[in-house]
């Protein structure tokens, strides 16, 4: 069994050499020996072609004898070109930490392995959580660094097409058609076309607005990023080191035209997409896209890659009285400026980033602003509490804190997440107490798990603090709650108690549709039913339906923000790039339990 010593890389070689003697042996006593009872293995891809998380010793010793025989890992040893060993405290939880890299029969990975002592064996150090992710396939590398595509400055031809030629050719797609159809070109289908480009997939974008980055630009008048820039990268480009600590909104809309001609991705902008079906004999999609002017294109790519995000239809919920409402009402999607609203009277409904947003925003312009709430709401100071929970990416390499976000198992997030929305409260008590002061209704999430999980659960439901919670404590912007609401009436909105809220504009900052609903409008109802659920946590512990394929084959989605998109493209295509190679069938994956 593993000694206890101090020098913690030594116990981390040790621990990951007994590890791989015992997946050669098929030894079940001595892995189950190497692993806490309440142990944690997330397995990306390496060993079992899926994106899980399982708990405990026993269950960990059962699925691992299912699939290390087929995988074939091999070869685990410290990654010398990783952080070294160190000790650290996950979740509460002092433990060794260590980097390490493996093998497979058909590629390359990483994984993080955390040791603690086990009291009950003699303070033995045993894996508490094991991550192994894959990282390449063997013979499909990217072609990056040392794989750049090269060529030689003495073998032009001078009378055949030049780069501008080629590019313009592919992206034409004249007289072929895409593998891969992504459909939105926000942060999400840049990410996953560019990881498709570096493996020799011809990927197409297509999205409806008229230039690259409008699904940005186009967003209120002074919205930034509400995380900081070292951690949304794209991949494979940096953010330049001069660049703001919270993006512009447009500075990010021109970073994305520039990424996109820098990265080489064909991108159709101007171009809807229709809806397509699917051919399970050929196994291809029939799709329809309408271009900007008017004219329709049909393509049959064996992949469609649903990048909409999270935020896709707008939720517009039956309201009493609206339609006889004369002044204007609109979704917070289509909010522009405040300064169009200067002197006039306005009501907010709805208590998210974007309802808090447009109140303050309407009220620095001069307008007279009334926010209702709907429902309970997490607030969360901008800094230092809503960055908390990005604390691994203030020191160290992407890469390296890129694994060990996707190190975290569900139920260890949930504690670590927990454990930061504790002293987050405690940071932001003053403005939480004036907030409950003046009747705002608070809430932390389920288990009091904080705003990242609200996010992961439910897409929305939280407001990080930028002033306009110090707007609210003082009075300047005005809060009611909408069940006061009789009805919306001509002038303004009616209230139970009496009197009337007198209103120019109204807008409704109520959300979008989950996503099952835009795929009912785009590939019809069988197809929504096989896919199931998306988003949330389902049965493998993991976001339903993301970065995974799907109970329809061909179909994929991605979504998140940049770094979840950084993140969860290269899983998602690398089992594209399997898929095409033959490593991996290409029917559905079969349906899990929600």
């Amino acid at each position: 069994m593993l000694d206890r010593t101090d020098d913690i890389s030594v116990a981390a070689e040790n621990w990951l050499a007994q590890f791989e003697e015992a997946l050669a042996k098929s030894d079940g006593d001595l892995l189950k020996a190497l692993f806490h009872r309440d142990s944690y293995w997330r397995d990306v891809l390496a060993l079992s072609w899926n994106i899980q998380t399982v708990n405990g010793a026993d269950a960990i010793l059962n699925e691992l004898g299912r699939c290390a025989p087929a995988a074939g890992p091999s070869g685990f040893a410290l990654d010398p070109d990783r952080a070294a060993p160190r000790k650290v405290m996950r979740a509460g939880t002092h433990a060794i930490e260590a980097i390490f890299k493996f093998e497979t029969k058909v590629g390359r990975g990483s994984g993080i392995i955390r040791l603690i002592p086990d009291a009950a064996d003699g303070d033995q150090l045993k894996a508490w959580t094991l991550l192994t992710e894959l990282g390449e396939l063997k013979g499909f590398e990217e072609q990056i660094g040392v794989a750049r595509p090269r060529g030689s400055a003495y073998s032009r031809d001078f009378r055949g097409p030049n780069w501008l030629d080629l590019r313009n050719a592919s992206a034409e797609y004249a007289a072929h058609d895409p593998t891969v159809l992504v459909i939105g070109g926000g942060q999400s289908g840049l990410s996953i076309a560019a990881r498709l480009k570096q493996l020799n997939v011809d990927t197409l974008i297509v999205d409806r607005e008229k230039r690259i980055g409008d699904n940005w630009r186009k967003r209120y008048h002074a919205l930034t990023l509400h995380n900081q820039v070292q951690v949304n990268h794209l991949p494979y480009m940096l953010f330049p080191p001069n660049w703001p600590t919270y993006i512009p909104k447009d500075k990010l809309a021109n970073w994305f035209e520039a990424y996109v001609e820098s990265m080489e991705l064909n991108f159709w902008t101007g171009t809807e997409f229709e809806g397509g079906s699917y051919d399970e004999n050929d196994q291809r999609w029939t799709v329809t896209l309408r271009r900007a002017d008017g004219t329709k294109r049909t393509m049959h790519p064996r992949h469609v890659v649903l990048a909409t995000g999270v935020s896709g239809i707008p939720s517009l919920p039956e309201i009493a009285g609206l339609n006889d409402f004369r002044g204007t009402v609109m979704h917070s999607s289509q909010y522009d400026d405040g300064e169009n609203w200067k002197g006039k009277r306005a009501i907010v409904i709805g208590t998210g980033n974007s309802g808090h947003d447009i109140a303050q925003d309407l009220h620095s312009s001069g307008a007279d602003v009334t926010l209702f709430q709907r429902s309970s709401t997490l607030v969360v100071s901008i800094e230092p509490s809503a960055q908390l929970v990005y604390t691994p990416y203030n020191e160290g390499t992407l890469e390296d804190n890129d694994l060990i976000a996707t190190s975290m198992p569900l139920q260890v997030a949930r504690k670590s997440h927990a454990l930061t929305c504790a002293k987050s409260k405690e940071l932001d008590k003053e403005l939480l107490a004036g907030l409950a002061r003046v009747g705002f209704k608070l809430d932390f999430g389920e288990d009091n798990t904080g705003w990242q999980f609200k996010y992961l659960t439910r897409g929305g439901g939280y407001y990080f603090n930028v002033g306009c919670s110090d707007l609210i404590v003082k009075g300047d912007v005005r809060l009611k709650q909408f069940a006061d609401v009789e009805s919306f009436v001509a002038d303004g909105a009616n209230m139970k108690s009496g009197g009337t809220i007198a209103a120019d504009l109204v807008v409704l900052a109520t959300g979008y549709k989950r996503q099952e609903e835009l795929v009912r409008r785009l590939f019809g109802e069988a197809v929504m039913n096989r896919v199931g659920t998306i988003w949330g946590f389902g049965e493998e512990q993991e976001l339903r339906n993301m970065y995974t394929r799907t109970g329809q084959a061909g179909l994929w989605f991605i979504a998140g923000g940049l770094a979840q998109c950084r993140i969860g493209s290269k899983h998602l295509a690398l089992q594209i790039k399997a898929i095409e190679e033959g490593l991996l069938p290409r029917g559905a994956k079969a349906a899990a339990a929600s």
